[in-house]
């Protein structure tokens, strides 16, 4: 089935807020990403303002995520990569996800999870469905993440993906749904996009299979 992009333009960078007075914006560091310094205020809940606040903020972009579902199989495809930011953090390094990637210039939501589907895992899209428009870490970061839940054949899932030349290296394979809700319980799948699109696949997924009219 054709899919049509159907996305409103994303936010601003520095979108307009009543009751928010930005006093300065400096940018800290320029690269692929971008960190920016914020001195403001805004208002309280009680009707005053705070005092002047500073805040680091990391421009990253905004991002398309997309878990992959085959309703006929009942089989949901996932990934495993390494994230040096997990390291980091001090966590297992190699995490299971679904399929994600930066929303470029020119591209909507819709086409960038159409995109990565095909870069990330090797298979084509038959449907897309939202799921969340959320953002990812508002404390810090302009990230946004719209995620969508794609029809796929899962007989084609599995196999070493990814761009060479961004030095991608990602194992993709499918396993049953229940499989997968079972390891958001018990946290073998613990990044919040892919809790998020797994715990929605579990409410949806017998809506999921009678839109696509897929009987057990």
């Amino acid at each position: 089935m054709a899919v049509k992009p159907t996305s409103s333009p994303l936010p601003s960078a520095l979108p307009s807020a009543e009751g928010v007075e930005v006093i300065e914006r400096t940018t800290l560091f320029q690269g692929y990403f971008r960190m920016v310094r914020y001195v403001l205020r805004h208002r309280r809940f009680d009707g005053g303002w705070t005092p002047n606040i500073t805040r680091e903020v990391f421009e990253r972009g905004h991002a398309a995520a997309v878990i992959l579902y085959d309703p006929v199989r009942d089989m949901v495809g996932l990934s495993e990569q390494f994230r040096v930011a997990a390291l980091a953090a001090g966590r297992h390094p190699w995490l299971i996800e679904i399929v994600a990637g930066i929303i470029d210039a020119g591209e909507t939501a819709e086409t960038t999870a159409i995109r990565e589907a095909r870069e990330e895992a090797g298979v084509e899209v038959e449907e897309l469905v939202p799921v969340a428009d959320t953002i990812a870490s508002p404390g810090g970061s302009t990230e946004t993440v719209r995620i969508f839940c794609a029809r796929v054949d899962a007989t084609k899932l599995g196999g070493i993906h990814g761009l060479p030349e961004e030095g991608e290296d990602i194992r993709v394979f499918a396993v049953p749904a229940d499989e997968a809700f079972a390891w958001v319980e018990s946290g073998r799948i613990n990044n919040a996009i892919s809790v998020v699109a797994v715990q929605w696949l579990a409410l949806h997924r017998d809506q999921l299979r009678k839109r696509w009219n897929v009987t057990s």
